[in-house]
């Protein structure tokens, strides 16, 4: 049976680089894995004066992740860190303190940018904020896509030979650590 793991996209833009990373991903997958793709788009504001009676879209945010077997997080970068989205679908899925519902599930970070410098520093935020309320995260290969401006046609499609070969060893490497850190 295949790993089920939630593919969290940074980006609510309906033609987002993320979400057309996620979705090459999936098609890329091995049979191991099971890509869910999900943008944060439902997810209300965390507010802790709602952490007694949780909104229903909270609820079903982590029940959603509790029942995986791992995350990847894809994501673009604004202003030298994680979209607001993203942080605040981690803050709703981190709560209530010590019950994270990222608690042991291995993680995968994939930033990206049309630009040069490929989101790093998105990616670096994500790395400082998931240790403590997630599982272990893929340390190698590291990955921060430059460049993705024109590697899908008008469909959505991959078509850049060399960002698929890079995300297929991706996958593969994540697909080993998502096997070696199950509990």
């Amino acid at each position: 049976m295949a790993h089920q793991i939630v593919t969290l996209v940074g980006s609510l833009r309906k033609e987002s680089f993320s979400l057309k990373i996620a979705n090459a991903l999936a098609k890329l997958a091995p049979a191991s894995l099971s890509l869910e793709v999900v943008t944060p788009a439902g997810v209300s504001f965390f507010n802790q004066d709602l952490e007694a009676a949780p909104p229903a879209d909270w609820l079903a945010f982590r029940e959603k992740l509790q029942k995986s077997n791992g995350v990847l997080f894809i994501t673009p970068e604004y202003n030298r860190s994680i979209p607001g989205v993203l942080k605040n679908a981690i803050d709703v899925a981190s709560r209530p303190y010590g019950k994270s519902s990222f608690n042991g599930k291995p993680v995968g970070i994939i930033s990206n940018s049309p630009g040069p410098l490929g989101g790093v520093s998105a990616a670096k935020h994500l790395q400082n904020i998931l240790p403590g309320i997630a599982g272990s995260i893929l340390q190698q290969p590291e990955i921060y896509l430059n460049g993705v401006g024109d590697a899908f046609d008008a469909a959505g499609n991959l078509t850049k030979d060399s960002l698929k070969t890079v995300l297929q060893q991706y996958i593969d490497a994540f697909a080993a650590h998502v096997a070696k850190n199950q509990g």
